[in-house]
């Protein structure tokens, strides 16, 4: 499937975005990040227009960008103001610059022609609520975005991929609901279980003894935002009349899903909570067990993608009802990307 233009992406954490230049290649184009002394974050095509050498590996003045192969001087906006051995600029010497929205501690780029529409971009207001503690990183992918799309709508590989993390047997056993939102191309999926297995991911982090009952409730926002609304309270305990939960452990889990070229991806990851928010022991544990989850499932993914390039054409997969969301998730993309 191709990669679909014309929406934002995730290129980078707030944090990463500095003084130094950042290079990051966001559906194929190469790109150079870093902030203004403004605070401003700027991304630029990594190239510059007389030799190609790559801006990210070049020099600051400023807020401009001094090449490091022949000193081509860039402004924030692209413009090239400088150039050696003449004082007249040519007219087509600038790079491209790219729009840029900062958000809920992610930059967004926009990716396509024109102008996007900056309240199109997904929130996430627990990255940076004072209610939440957040643990998060970003893992290279070597297969292709879709993969990762599939696996993260259909949660039931949890139990046999995930065991001893986050997966036990009754994640596979419990049946999903999926909706599709279509006009706001929003795909849905729900599993609610109840009287399980805790997990130790949950078990230590909560400190829930027993059984509970937990909440996966899954928004994906086409083409690269997911979100994942965990709910972990011991069984029986229910939300009050208005909504008010107090007695639950609330875990909201999200990834950029950023596709890198058409072979590989950047898998953003993050991991905020409502609980034990000044429990650095809780926060390292969250951390770490989490990556070891991601990078399970990366080693899983990178399998994949050599499976899927060495098969012959028109290869038919078999598909079963845990597969809903993840079709749906699929036709999503197809409608934008204009595949068949």
């Amino acid at each position: 499937m191709a990669i679909a233009r014309n929406q934002w992406y995730v290129a980078a954490y707030s944090e990463e975005v500095g003084e130094g230049l950042l290079a990051r290649t966001i559906c194929g184009e190469p790109l150079v990040m870093y902030r203004t002394g403004a605070g401003e974050a700027v991304a630029l095509a990594d190239r510059c227009v007389h030799r190609r050498f790559p801006l990210s590996r070049s020099n600051r003045d400023g807020d401009r960008i001094v090449c490091g192969y022949h000193g081509f001087t860039y402004a924030p906006d692209g413009a090239c103001v400088a150039v050696p051995g003449q004082t007249r600029i040519p007219r087509t010497a600038r790079v491209p610059a790219y729009q840029v929205v900062e958000q809920d501690s992610l930059v967004w780029v926009w990716i396509g022609d024109g102008t996007g529409d900056a309240a199109a971009i997904p929130r996430a207001p627990w990255l940076t609520s004072p209610d939440y503690v957040t643990v998060r990183g970003m893992e290279p992918l070597a297969a292709r975005y879709e993969l990762l799309v599939d696996n993260l709508l259909d949660l039931s590989h949890e139990t046999y991929l995930h065991a001893g993390y986050i997966g036990t047997p009754e994640v596979a056993q419990t049946p999903i609901t999926t909706e599709v939102d279509d006009e706001a191309g929003i795909v849905y999926v729900s599993r609610r279980m109840k009287d399980v297995e805790c997990p130790p991911f949950y078990a230590t982090s909560t400190g829930i003894e027993g059984r509970i009952d937990r909440w996966q409730d899954i928004e994906y926002h086409p083409p690269c935002f997911y979100l994942l609304h965990s709910r972990i309270a011991p069984t029986g305990v229910e939300p009050g009349p208005d909504g008010d939960d107090p007695r639950a452990f609330h875990v909201e889990v999200g990834y950029a899903i950023v596709p890198e070229t058409d072979t590989t991806t950047h898998d953003f990851w993050w991991v905020a909570r409502d609980f034990a928010l000044d429990d650095a022991d809780v926060s390292r544990f969250l951390h770490d067990s989490n990556r070891t989850v991601v990078l399970q499932d990366v080693e899983a993914l990178d399998v994949l993608e050599k499976v899927i390039a060495a098969e012959p054409a028109g290869y038919q997969e078999l598909s079963i009802n845990i597969d809903t969301g993840g079709l749906a998730a699929r036709r999503v993309l197809q409608r934008l990307t204009g595949a068949r």
